[in-house]
């Protein structure tokens, strides 16, 4: 692969080859950009490689970059391939790379500059570089293929920046890169990784006032990762107190980090130069979410709200509200961690391991069990309602908590309870202790667990197997939500700083799924 000096004047056909990337679910898959300029045919771009609307219309985009970057574009057939051709080409991020193959194919960039470089960016009909989609993943799997720099929009550098072992070249335009290229301007030296996105202000858990048990149930689901429901008539505080949880989550490790970071690059999420992502994710979509919205999919592969709450949060409130078509779409997630969307060319497979906060009336007028109002609910309304939570779904929920309202009285005269801030210091060391008996990344919390760990992890004693068999015949509990209250019980070990688990552990482990 070469170009001669001076071939823009000259009518032999040049073939430019440059590296980018393609995004298929939140991986990043190398892409070759090659650029052909020759005599046959008319003057006109074709484009080949299964590019999509958006990567044809690059078309214009790339000549009116070219042109009013003061670069004559050739008059001569252009024909742009991207390989492999069974990967479809979605975006504006080839803008950049085609219109730099364009100008090596005329000799304007000696072809050796563009050899060890993955090239991302769209253009603007005036040539400058604008931010796209997932450039922490595509920097990834350049350092991953070996690639030693990659060149993209400055909007992007901080994302990118995070990945070392790579150069990081930040570019504004494509005359500046141009002129990178053909070394009449210094390459600008990478860029510092950003400081972690700061974090915002958590609500604090020292807002609700009684509710002590419920407060206890997000307590013991934060420090083992477990899916929590709350049942409650209105005004409760079932969301309220939800949406305190994220605040008592430790910050992210620094793989979790990357995950989550990458995840939302991917989505378009991050915000504008932001860093690494520390802090838990907290996603509330509305109940009128489709299935699509909530795990992911399209015609090209997009991640849902289950997989943008990856090592984070999920929040469904009134969740029966939701189509049960969708809310069973989290069976399979809940159970394995991640969500496995098949197209005709290739399976993306999106993460998903979340934490399920789910709140709910316990009829449809709400107030059945209120002391203060009457429920006129019928017996067949109630059990309509509350079926649109299925069996399946509730079998993977490790604690169900009854909400009842709060007197005024309570609210006014109950002193403040524990901040969030302490809550956080106690579930961090439980998660810690959970960190520390793990054998395997996969089992890093108790709720994610599988049979043989349980084993390892969650043996009872004499008293403990007879509480869990008293339950389970008493209140016909599946084998899936005796393991769930094994391990629910060794959370509340660990946050009691307990090795073993009591039978105090299990029989209050036990309370936590007696609700409906």
């Amino acid at each position: 692969m070469s170009a001669a000096a001076g071939c823009l004047h000259q009518s032999c056909p040049v073939l430019a080859i440059l590296r980018t990337a393609a995004i298929f679910g939140v991986e990043a898959y190398p892409v070759s950009v090659e650029v052909d300029v020759s005599d046959g045919g008319l003057p006109a771009i074709t484009m080949v490689g299964l590019p999509d609307a958006s990567v044809r219309e690059s078309r214009d985009r790339v000549q009116s970059a070219i042109r009013n970057s003061g670069f004559e574009f050739p008059r001569r057939h252009v024909t742009v391939n991207l390989s492999p051709a069974d990967i479809r080409k979605v975006g504006s991020s080839f803008d950049l790379p085609i219109a730099l193959g364009v100008l090596a194919a005329t000799g304007l960039i000696p072809t050796r500059q563009i050899d060890d470089v993955v090239i991302l960016g769209e253009l603007s009909l005036d040539g400058a570089v604008r931010s796209v989609r997932g450039a922490l993943p595509i920097s990834a799997r350049a350092r991953r293929d070996g690639v030693g720099c990659v060149i993209l929009p400055r909007a992007n550098a901080g994302e990118a920046a995070i990945v070392t072992g790579i150069d990081v070249v930040p570019v504004t335009s494509l005359e500046e890169t141009v002129a990178i290229l053909t070394g009449r301007r210094p390459r600008p030296t990478s860029p510092e990784p950003l400081p972690a996105a700061a974090c915002a202000v958590a609500l604090d858990l020292s807002d609700v006032r009684g509710q002590a048990i419920a407060r206890r149930a997000i307590e013991i689901a934060a420090g083992g990762g477990h899916n929590l429901l709350f049942v409650g008539p209105p005004g409760g505080g079932k969301s309220m107190m939800a949406r305190r949880l994220p605040g008592i989550l430790p910050p992210l490790t620094f793989e979790e980090a990357l995950e989550v970071t990458a995840i939302h690059s991917v989505a378009g999420l991050l915000p504008a130069g932001a860093g690494l992502l520390t802090a838990p994710p907290f996603r509330a979509p509305h109940h009128t979410a489709s299935d699509v919205a909530l795990v992911g999919g399209g015609a090209v592969p997009r991640p849902g709200e289950i997989t943008l709450a990856h090592n984070g949060v999920l929040l469904l409130d009134e969740t029966a509200e939701f189509a049960r078509h969708v809310l069973d779409g989290l069976r399979q997630p809940l159970e394995e961690g991640t969500i496995r969307i098949a197209r005709a060319a290739r399976t993306a497979v999106f993460p998903a391991r979340f934490m399920l906060v789910a709140t709910m009336n316990p009829c449809p007028c709400g107030y059945r069990g209120d002391p203060s109002r009457a429920c006129r609910c019928t017996p067949q309304q109630i059990d309509r309602y509350r079926g649109r939570l299925s069996g399946p779904l509730r079998d993977r929920i490790d604690l169900s908590v009854s909400v009842p309202a709060v007197p005024f009285k309570t609210l006014i005269e109950a002193a403040p309870g524990e901040s969030s801030a302490f809550v956080r210091r106690r579930v961090a060391a439980a998660r810690e202790r959970q960190v520390a008996r793990s054998r395997s990344a996969g089992e890093r919390l108790n709720a994610q667990l599988d049979e043989r760990a349980l084993a390892r992890h969650c043996v009872l004693d004499p008293a403990g197997l007879r509480v869990l068999d008293a339950a389970s015949r008493r209140f016909h509990l599946s084998a899936r939500s005796c393991h769930r209250l094994m391990k629910v019980a060794r959370t509340i070990a660990d946050l009691a700083g307990a090795e073993r688990i009591a039978v105090e552990h299990m029989a209050e482990a036990v309370q936590f799924r007696l609700e409906g």
